[in-house]
Protein backbone atom coordinates (compact mmCIF):
# COMPACT_ATOMS: atom_id res chain seq x y z
CA UNK A 1 0.00 0.00 0.00
CA UNK A 2 1.23 3.66 -1.03
CA UNK A 3 2.34 6.01 1.56
CA UNK A 4 -0.46 8.33 0.25
CA UNK A 5 -3.08 5.95 0.44
CA UNK A 6 -1.99 4.82 4.22
CA UNK A 7 -2.37 8.48 4.94
CA UNK A 8 -5.90 9.10 3.28
CA UNK A 9 -6.94 5.74 5.50
CA UNK A 10 -5.12 7.21 9.13
CA UNK A 11 -6.56 10.73 8.66
CA UNK A 12 -10.10 9.11 7.97
CA UNK A 13 -10.19 7.71 11.42
CA UNK A 14 -9.22 10.99 12.81
CA UNK A 15 -11.90 13.10 14.27
CA UNK A 16 -11.90 16.81 14.71
CA UNK A 17 -12.53 18.82 17.82
CA UNK A 18 -16.11 20.03 17.78
CA UNK A 19 -17.00 23.51 15.69
CA UNK A 20 -17.61 25.09 18.86
CA UNK A 21 -14.18 24.48 20.33
CA UNK A 22 -12.87 25.18 16.65
CA UNK A 23 -14.22 28.67 16.14
CA UNK A 24 -13.03 28.92 20.26
CA UNK A 25 -9.35 28.55 18.94
CA UNK A 26 -10.39 30.86 15.61
CA UNK A 27 -11.36 33.44 18.00
CA UNK A 28 -8.06 34.12 19.49
CA UNK A 29 -6.91 35.60 15.98
CA UNK A 30 -7.73 38.21 14.50
CA UNK A 31 -7.50 38.12 10.83
CA UNK A 32 -5.14 41.21 9.81
CA UNK A 33 -4.96 42.42 5.65
CA UNK A 34 -1.36 42.50 4.70
CA UNK A 35 -1.83 44.73 1.35
CA UNK A 36 0.76 44.66 -1.46
CA UNK A 37 1.96 48.17 -1.89
CA UNK A 38 4.35 47.90 -5.59
CA UNK A 39 3.57 51.49 -5.88
CA UNK A 40 7.41 52.23 -5.51
CA UNK A 41 8.58 49.28 -7.43
CA UNK A 42 9.41 49.84 -11.20
CA UNK A 43 8.25 46.74 -13.17
CA UNK A 44 11.53 44.45 -12.91
CA UNK A 45 11.08 44.92 -9.13
CA UNK A 46 7.68 43.84 -9.62
CA UNK A 47 8.74 41.24 -11.68
CA UNK A 48 11.52 39.70 -9.57
CA UNK A 49 8.97 39.87 -6.99
CA UNK A 50 6.31 37.90 -8.41
CA UNK A 51 9.20 34.90 -9.38
CA UNK A 52 9.99 35.51 -5.37
CA UNK A 53 6.13 34.56 -4.43
CA UNK A 54 6.55 30.99 -6.79
CA UNK A 55 9.67 30.33 -5.12
CA UNK A 56 8.24 30.79 -1.53
CA UNK A 57 5.29 28.26 -1.60
CA UNK A 58 7.52 25.73 -2.18
CA UNK A 59 8.90 26.94 1.42
CA UNK A 60 5.73 26.57 2.82
CA UNK A 61 5.31 22.73 1.03
CA UNK A 62 8.90 21.71 2.83
CA UNK A 63 7.57 23.32 6.14
CA UNK A 64 4.66 20.61 6.10
CA UNK A 65 6.61 18.05 5.05
CA UNK A 66 8.88 19.04 8.02
CA UNK A 67 5.90 19.72 10.55
CA UNK A 68 2.91 17.74 10.35
CA UNK A 69 2.65 15.94 6.69
CA UNK A 70 -0.53 14.74 7.76
CA UNK A 71 -1.95 17.87 8.35
CA UNK A 72 -1.26 19.02 4.68
CA UNK A 73 -3.47 15.70 3.37
CA UNK A 74 -6.40 16.99 5.76
CA UNK A 75 -6.05 20.99 4.91
CA UNK A 76 -6.17 19.76 1.09
CA UNK A 77 -9.41 16.82 1.81
CA UNK A 78 -11.63 18.95 4.28
CA UNK A 79 -14.44 20.39 3.24
CA UNK A 80 -14.98 22.40 6.46
CA UNK A 81 -14.01 25.96 6.40
CA UNK A 82 -12.88 26.54 9.69
CA UNK A 83 -11.38 23.18 10.04
CA UNK A 84 -9.08 24.41 7.01
CA UNK A 85 -8.23 28.00 7.85
CA UNK A 86 -7.03 26.42 11.84
CA UNK A 87 -4.71 24.57 10.01
CA UNK A 88 -3.51 26.71 8.13
CA UNK A 89 -2.73 29.09 11.30
CA UNK A 90 -0.68 26.40 12.86
CA UNK A 91 0.93 24.36 9.90
CA UNK A 92 0.07 21.35 12.35
CA UNK A 93 -3.08 19.65 13.71
CA UNK A 94 -2.14 21.04 16.92
CA UNK A 95 -2.90 24.47 18.48
CA UNK A 96 0.30 26.20 19.04
CA UNK A 97 -0.96 28.79 21.28
CA UNK A 98 -2.29 26.34 23.30
CA UNK A 99 0.02 24.56 24.82
CA UNK A 100 0.31 22.00 21.26
CA UNK A 101 -3.09 20.40 22.28
CA UNK A 102 -4.40 18.62 19.26
CA UNK A 103 -7.71 19.46 17.39
CA UNK A 104 -7.51 17.00 15.18
CA UNK A 105 -7.02 13.67 17.04
CA UNK A 106 -5.98 12.87 20.34
CA UNK A 107 -2.42 12.32 19.80
CA UNK A 108 0.36 14.32 21.84
CA UNK A 109 2.55 16.28 19.62
CA UNK A 110 5.70 14.74 18.51
CA UNK A 111 8.41 16.78 20.33
CA UNK A 112 10.59 16.00 17.18
CA UNK A 113 7.68 16.67 14.45
CA UNK A 114 8.80 14.88 11.34
CA UNK A 115 12.41 15.77 11.67
CA UNK A 116 13.07 12.04 13.66
CA UNK A 117 11.84 8.87 13.69
CA UNK A 118 8.67 8.65 15.92
CA UNK A 119 9.53 8.13 19.41
CA UNK A 120 13.06 8.34 19.07
CA UNK A 121 14.53 10.45 22.24
CA UNK A 122 17.79 12.28 22.83
CA UNK A 123 18.73 10.10 25.19
CA UNK A 124 18.39 7.61 22.26
CA UNK A 125 20.23 9.61 19.97
CA UNK A 126 23.13 10.25 22.88
CA UNK A 127 23.67 6.74 23.28
CA UNK A 128 23.74 5.68 19.31
CA UNK A 129 26.33 8.05 18.82
CA UNK A 130 28.66 7.25 21.54
CA UNK A 131 29.07 3.66 19.56
CA UNK A 132 29.11 5.72 16.22
CA UNK A 133 30.99 8.54 16.88
CA UNK A 134 31.92 9.12 13.10
CA UNK A 135 28.20 9.52 12.37
CA UNK A 136 27.88 12.19 15.11
CA UNK A 137 28.07 15.50 13.13
CA UNK A 138 25.56 14.59 10.13
CA UNK A 139 23.13 13.50 12.91
CA UNK A 140 23.77 16.77 14.96
CA UNK A 141 23.43 18.57 11.57
CA UNK A 142 21.15 21.32 11.58
CA UNK A 143 20.27 20.22 8.24
CA UNK A 144 19.30 16.36 8.39
CA UNK A 145 16.42 14.73 9.04
CA UNK A 146 16.78 11.12 10.88
CA UNK A 147 15.39 7.90 9.76
CA UNK A 148 15.60 4.23 10.95
CA UNK A 149 17.22 2.18 7.95
CA UNK A 150 17.09 -1.58 10.06
CA UNK A 151 19.10 -0.70 13.15
CA UNK A 152 21.19 1.95 11.76
CA UNK A 153 20.34 5.87 12.03
CA UNK A 154 20.58 7.20 8.56
CA UNK A 155 21.21 11.58 8.13
CA UNK A 156 19.54 12.25 5.16
CA UNK A 157 20.88 16.00 4.03
CA UNK A 158 17.72 18.14 3.23
CA UNK A 159 18.63 19.12 -0.08
CA UNK A 160 17.98 15.12 -0.65
CA UNK A 161 15.15 15.10 0.87
CA UNK A 162 13.45 17.82 -0.21
CA UNK A 163 14.72 17.85 -3.90
CA UNK A 164 11.42 17.93 -5.22
CA UNK A 165 10.67 21.27 -3.56
CA UNK A 166 14.14 22.50 -3.64
CA UNK A 167 14.89 22.28 -7.53
CA UNK A 168 12.37 24.22 -8.58
CA UNK A 169 12.51 26.83 -6.03
CA UNK A 170 16.03 27.55 -6.63
CA UNK A 171 15.24 27.39 -10.49
CA UNK A 172 12.91 30.47 -9.43
CA UNK A 173 15.95 32.37 -7.13
CA UNK A 174 17.58 32.37 -10.50
CA UNK A 175 14.94 33.65 -12.67
CA UNK A 176 14.43 36.44 -10.31
CA UNK A 177 18.13 37.02 -10.12
CA UNK A 178 17.72 37.44 -14.16
CA UNK A 179 15.46 39.85 -13.60
CA UNK A 180 16.62 42.21 -10.83
CA UNK A 181 18.52 45.58 -11.92
CA UNK A 182 20.16 45.44 -8.51
CA UNK A 183 23.28 43.23 -9.00
CA UNK A 184 24.77 42.56 -5.25
CA UNK A 185 20.86 41.11 -4.85
CA UNK A 186 21.10 39.18 -7.96
CA UNK A 187 24.14 37.80 -6.67
CA UNK A 188 23.07 37.11 -3.43
CA UNK A 189 20.02 35.28 -5.06
CA UNK A 190 21.94 32.85 -7.33
CA UNK A 191 24.48 31.53 -4.23
CA UNK A 192 20.76 30.75 -2.31
CA UNK A 193 19.96 28.94 -4.83
CA UNK A 194 23.25 27.52 -4.77
CA UNK A 195 22.81 26.85 -1.25
CA UNK A 196 19.21 25.02 -1.19
CA UNK A 197 21.18 22.37 -3.51
CA UNK A 198 23.99 22.17 -1.37
CA UNK A 199 22.80 22.83 2.49
CA UNK A 200 25.94 25.16 2.39
CA UNK A 201 24.52 28.18 3.34
CA UNK A 202 27.80 30.11 4.57
CA UNK A 203 28.49 31.88 1.18
CA UNK A 204 25.16 33.05 0.47
CA UNK A 205 24.86 34.38 4.00
CA UNK A 206 28.23 36.05 4.13
CA UNK A 207 26.49 38.13 0.95
CA UNK A 208 23.45 38.58 2.21
CA UNK A 209 24.69 39.86 5.49
CA UNK A 210 26.94 42.59 3.07
CA UNK A 211 23.44 44.05 1.37
CA UNK A 212 23.25 47.43 1.59
CA UNK A 213 19.61 48.81 1.92
CA UNK A 214 18.13 46.71 -0.68
CA UNK A 215 14.74 47.51 -1.85
CA UNK A 216 13.76 44.31 -2.18
CA UNK A 217 15.04 41.53 0.54
CA UNK A 218 14.21 38.30 1.07
CA UNK A 219 14.43 35.48 3.81
CA UNK A 220 14.70 32.37 2.29
CA UNK A 221 15.96 29.38 4.09
CA UNK A 222 16.33 26.70 6.72
CA UNK A 223 17.10 28.79 9.95
CA UNK A 224 15.17 28.59 13.33
CA UNK A 225 14.87 25.25 15.36
CA UNK A 226 11.69 26.14 16.84
CA UNK A 227 10.15 22.72 15.29
CA UNK A 228 12.65 20.58 17.07
CA UNK A 229 11.75 19.65 20.99
CA UNK A 230 14.42 16.20 20.56
CA UNK A 231 17.58 17.83 19.99
CA UNK A 232 16.88 21.19 19.85
CA UNK A 233 19.13 21.55 16.34
CA UNK A 234 17.18 21.01 13.54
CA UNK A 235 16.08 23.98 11.33
CA UNK A 236 13.05 24.52 9.46
CA UNK A 237 12.18 26.31 6.02
CA UNK A 238 10.86 29.74 6.05
CA UNK A 239 10.81 32.49 3.38
CA UNK A 240 9.56 36.27 3.61
CA UNK A 241 9.45 38.80 0.88
CA UNK A 242 10.40 42.18 1.99
CA UNK A 243 10.13 45.42 0.26
CA UNK A 244 12.21 48.40 2.02
CA UNK A 245 10.38 51.17 4.00
CA UNK A 246 13.01 53.77 4.03
CA UNK A 247 11.91 56.56 6.33
CA UNK A 248 11.35 54.14 9.32
CA UNK A 249 14.57 52.64 8.54
CA UNK A 250 16.36 56.10 8.88
CA UNK A 251 15.41 56.13 12.21
CA UNK A 252 17.40 52.98 13.52
CA UNK A 253 20.78 54.84 13.43
CA UNK A 254 21.12 55.28 16.73
CA UNK A 255 20.90 51.73 17.69
CA UNK A 256 23.07 50.44 15.24
CA UNK A 257 25.97 53.29 16.64
CA UNK A 258 26.49 51.84 19.75
CA UNK A 259 26.01 48.17 19.48
CA UNK A 260 29.63 47.47 20.11
CA UNK A 261 29.70 49.52 23.31
CA UNK A 262 26.88 47.60 24.46
CA UNK A 263 28.47 44.17 23.47
CA UNK A 264 31.61 45.83 25.86
CA UNK A 265 29.02 45.98 28.42
CA UNK A 266 27.40 43.01 28.95
CA UNK A 267 28.21 41.55 32.38
CA UNK A 268 30.19 38.88 30.60
CA UNK A 269 34.39 38.08 30.85
CA UNK A 270 36.06 39.70 27.56
CA UNK A 271 36.72 35.92 26.34
CA UNK A 272 32.45 35.28 26.53
CA UNK A 273 31.95 38.39 24.37
CA UNK A 274 33.81 38.63 21.56
CA UNK A 275 34.03 42.61 20.20
CA UNK A 276 31.58 43.49 17.57
CA UNK A 277 33.54 46.12 16.72
CA UNK A 278 34.16 46.29 12.56
CA UNK A 279 31.32 44.28 12.26
CA UNK A 280 28.77 46.48 10.18
CA UNK A 281 24.94 46.01 12.08
CA UNK A 282 22.48 45.83 8.92
CA UNK A 283 19.08 46.77 10.71
CA UNK A 284 16.13 47.17 7.89
CA UNK A 285 12.82 48.36 8.54
CA UNK A 286 10.69 46.15 5.87
CA UNK A 287 7.29 45.49 5.05
CA UNK A 288 6.30 42.15 4.05
CA UNK A 289 3.63 41.74 1.74
CA UNK A 290 4.19 37.70 1.80
CA UNK A 291 5.49 35.50 4.95
CA UNK A 292 5.97 31.36 4.68
CA UNK A 293 6.79 28.62 6.41
CA UNK A 294 8.41 29.11 9.74
CA UNK A 295 7.30 32.89 9.76
CA UNK A 296 3.73 32.04 8.68
CA UNK A 297 2.58 29.58 11.12
CA UNK A 298 1.34 30.25 14.87
CA UNK A 299 3.76 32.72 16.50
CA UNK A 300 4.31 36.34 14.17
CA UNK A 301 7.63 37.46 14.58
CA UNK A 302 7.87 41.66 14.10
CA UNK A 303 11.51 41.14 13.62
CA UNK A 304 13.89 38.70 12.87
CA UNK A 305 17.92 38.79 13.57
CA UNK A 306 20.02 36.46 10.83
CA UNK A 307 21.56 34.29 9.89
CA UNK A 308 21.85 32.01 13.24
CA UNK A 309 25.18 31.06 12.01
CA UNK A 310 28.34 31.83 14.96
CA UNK A 311 30.39 31.63 12.10
CA UNK A 312 28.60 34.42 10.69
CA UNK A 313 28.33 36.52 13.97
CA UNK A 314 32.20 36.19 14.08
CA UNK A 315 32.90 37.10 10.47
CA UNK A 316 30.07 40.05 9.60
CA UNK A 317 27.91 40.19 12.04
CA UNK A 318 24.04 39.87 11.96
CA UNK A 319 20.99 41.68 10.17
CA UNK A 320 18.25 43.05 11.80
CA UNK A 321 14.87 42.69 9.90
CA UNK A 322 11.87 44.74 11.27
CA UNK A 323 8.08 43.82 9.53
CA UNK A 324 6.68 47.19 9.99
CA UNK A 325 3.21 45.46 9.06
CA UNK A 326 3.28 43.13 11.46
CA UNK A 327 4.69 45.07 14.03
CA UNK A 328 1.65 47.96 13.53
CA UNK A 329 -0.79 45.19 13.43
CA UNK A 330 0.83 43.43 16.92
CA UNK A 331 0.50 46.64 18.92
CA UNK A 332 -2.90 47.73 17.08
CA UNK A 333 -4.62 45.02 18.04
CA UNK A 334 -2.86 43.14 21.16
CA UNK A 335 -0.34 44.81 22.91
CA UNK A 336 -1.75 48.19 24.22
CA UNK A 337 -5.24 46.60 24.23
CA UNK A 338 -4.08 44.32 26.70
CA UNK A 339 -2.22 46.84 28.66
CA UNK A 340 -5.31 49.11 29.43
CA UNK A 341 -6.61 45.28 30.89
CA UNK A 342 -3.28 44.36 32.81
CA UNK A 343 -2.02 47.33 34.06
CA UNK A 344 -3.66 50.56 35.67
CA UNK A 345 -4.21 52.96 33.42
CA UNK A 346 -1.49 55.38 34.64
CA UNK A 347 0.66 52.73 33.57
CA UNK A 348 -0.85 51.52 30.17
CA UNK A 349 -0.57 54.89 29.43
CA UNK A 350 2.88 54.92 29.30
CA UNK A 351 3.36 51.80 27.36
CA UNK A 352 3.53 53.28 23.92
CA UNK A 353 4.19 51.64 20.02
CA UNK A 354 7.27 53.92 19.81
CA UNK A 355 8.43 52.03 23.59
CA UNK A 356 7.59 48.73 22.15
CA UNK A 357 9.54 49.62 18.90
CA UNK A 358 12.26 50.08 21.09
CA UNK A 359 12.34 46.83 22.97
CA UNK A 360 11.72 44.93 19.88
CA UNK A 361 14.58 46.46 17.93
CA UNK A 362 17.33 45.87 21.51
CA UNK A 363 16.12 42.81 21.24
CA UNK A 364 16.84 41.63 17.88
CA UNK A 365 20.58 43.01 18.60
CA UNK A 366 20.74 41.36 21.26
CA UNK A 367 20.76 37.87 19.27
CA UNK A 368 23.75 38.79 18.16
CA UNK A 369 25.35 39.56 21.23
CA UNK A 370 26.46 37.51 24.08
CA UNK A 371 28.64 34.21 23.60
CA UNK A 372 28.99 33.51 20.22
CA UNK A 373 29.92 29.49 21.56
CA UNK A 374 29.61 27.89 24.72
CA UNK A 375 32.73 26.35 26.65
CA UNK A 376 32.18 22.65 27.40
CA UNK A 377 34.69 20.64 28.92
CA UNK A 378 37.44 23.32 27.61
CA UNK A 379 35.99 23.12 24.50
CA UNK A 380 33.98 25.44 21.75
CA UNK A 381 30.70 23.93 21.07
CA UNK A 382 27.08 25.33 19.30
CA UNK A 383 25.46 27.00 22.16
CA UNK A 384 21.78 24.84 20.56
CA UNK A 385 23.84 21.53 20.81
CA UNK A 386 25.03 22.40 24.36
CA UNK A 387 21.63 23.61 25.93
CA UNK A 388 19.29 21.39 23.72
CA UNK A 389 15.83 21.54 23.46
CA UNK A 390 15.38 24.69 26.16
CA UNK A 391 17.78 26.71 24.12
CA UNK A 392 15.26 28.38 21.89
CA UNK A 393 13.26 29.50 24.58
CA UNK A 394 16.91 30.60 26.83
CA UNK A 395 17.55 32.69 23.64
CA UNK A 396 14.48 34.35 23.49
CA UNK A 397 14.75 35.63 26.62
CA UNK A 398 18.13 36.14 26.67
CA UNK A 399 17.68 38.73 23.93
CA UNK A 400 14.45 40.36 25.87
CA UNK A 401 16.03 40.96 29.08
CA UNK A 402 20.04 41.39 27.28
CA UNK A 403 17.89 44.02 24.67
CA UNK A 404 16.55 46.21 28.12
CA UNK A 405 19.52 45.95 29.79
CA UNK A 406 20.89 47.54 26.45
CA UNK A 407 18.31 49.88 26.53
CA UNK A 408 19.33 51.23 30.23
CA UNK A 409 22.75 51.60 29.19
CA UNK A 410 22.01 53.78 25.98
CA UNK A 411 19.42 55.96 28.08
CA UNK A 412 23.15 56.15 31.37
CA UNK A 413 25.45 57.15 28.14
CA UNK A 414 22.69 59.86 26.76
CA UNK A 415 22.21 58.37 23.61
CA UNK A 416 18.71 57.88 24.39
CA UNK A 417 16.86 60.34 26.78
CA UNK A 418 16.07 59.40 30.64
CA UNK A 419 12.59 60.66 30.50
CA UNK A 420 11.60 57.37 27.99
CA UNK A 421 12.74 55.11 30.91
CA UNK A 422 9.22 54.58 32.20
CA UNK A 423 7.67 54.52 28.21
CA UNK A 424 10.19 51.53 27.63
CA UNK A 425 9.83 49.86 30.74
CA UNK A 426 6.38 49.77 30.66
CA UNK A 427 5.93 48.92 26.66
CA UNK A 428 8.27 45.78 27.52
CA UNK A 429 5.97 44.44 30.27
CA UNK A 430 2.97 45.36 28.46
CA UNK A 431 4.91 43.07 25.62
CA UNK A 432 4.67 39.91 28.40
CA UNK A 433 1.37 39.89 28.97
CA UNK A 434 1.38 39.41 25.06
CA UNK A 435 3.28 36.74 24.99
CA UNK A 436 2.70 34.32 27.94
CA UNK A 437 -1.05 34.07 26.83
CA UNK A 438 0.75 31.59 23.89
CA UNK A 439 1.59 29.45 26.88
CA UNK A 440 4.89 27.38 27.75
CA UNK A 441 4.94 25.57 25.06
CA UNK A 442 5.76 27.94 22.67
CA UNK A 443 9.36 29.19 22.89
CA UNK A 444 8.56 32.95 22.87
CA UNK A 445 5.57 32.44 25.81
CA UNK A 446 8.15 30.31 27.96
CA UNK A 447 10.73 32.91 28.01
CA UNK A 448 8.26 35.78 29.45
CA UNK A 449 6.84 33.58 31.67
CA UNK A 450 10.11 33.11 33.21
CA UNK A 451 10.76 36.69 32.96
CA UNK A 452 7.71 38.22 34.67
CA UNK A 453 8.10 35.45 37.58
CA UNK A 454 11.57 36.14 37.79
CA UNK A 455 10.43 40.28 37.95
CA UNK A 456 7.55 39.61 40.19
CA UNK A 457 10.31 37.38 42.63
CA UNK A 458 12.40 40.74 42.75
CA UNK A 459 9.51 43.39 43.08
CA UNK A 460 10.32 45.23 39.30
CA UNK A 461 6.66 44.00 39.31
CA UNK A 462 4.13 44.59 41.46
CA UNK A 463 0.34 43.21 41.70
CA UNK A 464 -1.90 45.54 43.29
CA UNK A 465 -6.10 45.14 42.74
CA UNK A 466 -5.62 42.62 40.62
CA UNK A 467 -3.56 44.84 38.13
CA UNK A 468 0.44 44.96 37.64
CA UNK A 469 3.00 48.24 37.77
CA UNK A 470 6.33 48.49 37.23
CA UNK A 471 8.49 49.98 40.17
CA UNK A 472 11.00 51.55 37.71
CA UNK A 473 13.70 51.90 40.87
CA UNK A 474 14.08 47.99 40.62
CA UNK A 475 13.61 46.86 37.00
CA UNK A 476 17.07 48.09 35.80
CA UNK A 477 18.94 45.72 38.56
CA UNK A 478 16.53 43.00 38.10
CA UNK A 479 17.08 42.59 34.61
CA UNK A 480 21.23 42.94 35.06
CA UNK A 481 20.79 39.88 36.90
CA UNK A 482 18.76 38.02 35.34
CA UNK A 483 21.07 39.27 32.14
CA UNK A 484 24.02 38.04 33.98
CA UNK A 485 22.30 34.08 34.58
CA UNK A 486 21.17 33.98 31.30
CA UNK A 487 24.51 34.41 29.60
CA UNK A 488 26.18 32.71 32.42
CA UNK A 489 24.62 29.57 31.68
CA UNK A 490 24.81 30.14 27.11
CA UNK A 491 28.68 30.34 27.91
CA UNK A 492 29.17 27.67 30.10
CA UNK A 493 26.67 25.37 28.03
CA UNK A 494 25.15 24.41 31.41
CA UNK A 495 21.84 22.42 30.10
CA UNK A 496 20.80 21.72 33.26
CA UNK A 497 21.04 24.90 35.11
CA UNK A 498 18.83 26.14 31.92
CA UNK A 499 16.41 23.58 32.50
CA UNK A 500 16.60 23.70 36.08
CA UNK A 501 16.04 27.79 35.95
CA UNK A 502 12.86 27.45 33.61
CA UNK A 503 11.94 24.74 35.73
CA UNK A 504 11.76 27.17 38.55
CA UNK A 505 10.29 30.85 36.66
CA UNK A 506 8.23 29.39 33.68
CA UNK A 507 4.77 28.01 35.46
CA UNK A 508 1.77 30.32 35.28
CA UNK A 509 0.73 32.29 38.63
CA UNK A 510 -3.34 31.85 39.63
CA UNK A 511 -3.63 35.38 39.98
CA UNK A 512 -2.08 36.20 36.45
CA UNK A 513 -3.95 33.27 34.51
CA UNK A 514 -7.11 35.21 36.81
CA UNK A 515 -5.83 38.61 35.27
CA UNK A 516 -5.64 37.67 31.62
CA UNK A 517 -9.32 36.60 31.75
CA UNK A 518 -10.10 40.12 31.52
CA UNK A 519 -8.63 40.20 28.44
CA UNK A 520 -10.10 36.94 26.80
CA UNK A 521 -12.20 39.10 24.11
CA UNK A 522 -8.47 40.07 22.85
CA UNK A 523 -7.33 38.22 19.96
CA UNK A 524 -3.91 36.45 21.48
CA UNK A 525 -2.55 37.04 18.21
CA UNK A 526 -2.60 38.01 14.17
CA UNK A 527 -3.55 35.96 11.32
CA UNK A 528 -1.85 37.95 8.33
CA UNK A 529 -4.04 37.82 5.24
CA UNK A 530 -1.86 38.18 2.28
CA UNK A 531 -2.94 39.39 -1.84
CA UNK A 532 -1.14 36.23 -2.90
CA UNK A 533 -2.01 32.79 -2.56
CA UNK A 534 -0.08 30.83 -0.01
CA UNK A 535 -0.77 27.36 -0.81
CA UNK A 536 -2.88 25.15 -2.28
Amino acid sequence: MTRSLLLLFSLAALTAAPSSDIALRLSRWKQVQMPYDSSGLDTRQRQVVDKLVEASRYMELIYWQQSDPEALQLYRSTRDPQLKRLLAINGCRFDLIDENKPFVGSQPIPPGRNLYPAGLTRPEIEAYVKTHPAEKDAIYSPYTVLRWNSKKLDAIPYHVEYKQYLDPAARLLREAAGLSSDQDFAHFLRLRADALLSDDYYPSDLVWVDLRNPKIDVIFAPYETYLDDVLGVKTSYSSAILIRNEPESQKLAVYQKYVPDIQDALPLPPEDRPSKRGHLTPLEVMDAPLRTGDLLHGYQAVADNLPNDPRIHAAKGTKKIFFKNFMDARVNYVVLPLAKYLMPATEAARASAEGYMAAVVLHEISHGLGPAYSRVNGKQAPITEAIGPVYSALEEAKADVAGMFGLQWLMDHGALPKNRAEEYYASYVAGIFRTVRYGTAEAHGRAEMMEFNFLAEQKAVVRSAGKYSVDYSKIPAAIARLTKELLEIEATGARSRAEAWFNRYDKMPPELAEALKAGRDLPVDIEPVFAFRVID
